[in-house]
């Protein structure tokens, strides 16, 4: 009995080590698979996916880092922040990006009737267009509801509040909202204790153009080996061109900082550790 309880013990402390979340610069992200995070999720909780111009943003907009202090799981969605942990000596399990993770949690959930999915962006028509082809698949409506918000809606209140209430009326359990960061994580952040009957917050991107089958996906070679990005640029350019070579390319000397125990967080003094409890305790479930 004594020696089952020592390698119990051995066991549970090599879980701890393996499980802790990587810091990267100024965040933690979980070092979770998809098929963990889908099953923790049966208990709800807020899900934000980090990438490198997440974490630039992150150095930059204290909003933006307040916000991202609400999520329960931090998950990475990008194949360069695995080679980033990696170098740390921290490596992560997987990229769980956002839209790896919307199909594969309607997918594990399609059977479970609580799980009722209201989406939250893109243009006019396209969210709708989505909703059709996942509840055609799931042959049920799981996604019970959409809207397109108007460009610059976070900043208009009556907007906002007209949103809310159309998601209380659906009867939605989860939404998953994708309208680009930091708009999306802040907007969690401003409206979820006012949004009673959502129990699991999924931030999402560009997921919904995805579903919808308005935007094609990166081949996926180029995804595994960290090259989506190029593929977006060549898509979209004149949007995305300067965000991927110049805003984001900071990122390798912080990186290249924090291995030489040079970086500090810009915002650490500010950070409420009430706002860490809640991620700490959902985490452990």
């Amino acid at each position: 009995m004594r020696l089952i309880n020592h390698v119990a013990f051995l066991l549970r402390t090599f879980l701890s080590v393996v499980m802790r979340p990587v810091d990267l610069l100024n965040i933690s992200v979980d070092r979770l698979t998809l098929f963990e995070l889908l099953g923790r999720l049966r208990f709800g909780g807020i899900v934000f996916t980090p990438n490198v111009d997440h974490l630039i943003k992150l150095q930059k907009d204290q909003d933006f880092y307040q916000a991202y202090q609400i999520a329960d799981y931090r998950v990475c969605d990008s194949q360069i922040l695995l080679y980033a942990a990696q170098f740390l000596g921290v490596p992560i399990p997987e990229k769980i990006s956002g839209s790896d993770l919307f199909p594969a949690f309607y997918q594990y959930y399609k059977n479970d009737s609580t799980i009722k999915i209201f989406l939250l962006g893109a243009k006019a028509g396209v969210a709708e267009q989505a909703k059709r082809k996942i509840n055609l698949k799931m042959g049920r409506p799981i996604v019970v509801d959409t809207y397109a918000p108007s460009f610059g809606f976070e900043n208009n209140l009556e907007e906002c509040q007209k949103i809310v209430c159309l998601i209380q009326k659906s009867g939605a359990t989860v939404l998953a909202i994708g309208v680009g960061a930091p708009k999306q994580e802040k907007w969690i952040a401003q409206y979820k204790d006012q949004l009673e009957t959502i129990k699991i917050f999924l931030a999402i991107g560009a997921t919904i153009d995805f579903e919808a089958g308005q935007v094609g996906r990166s081949p996926r070679w180029m995804s595994e080996v960290g090259l989506e990005w190029l593929y977006r640029i060549c898509c979209e350019p004149k949007r995305l061109w300067k965000r991927y070579i110049v805003d984001d390319l900071p990122f390798f000397w912080l990186i290249l900082k924090q291995w030489s125990k040079l970086y500090r967080n810009p915002w650490a003094a500010k950070t409420s550790c009430k706002i860490h409890s809640k991620r700490s305790l959902i985490r452990n479930v």
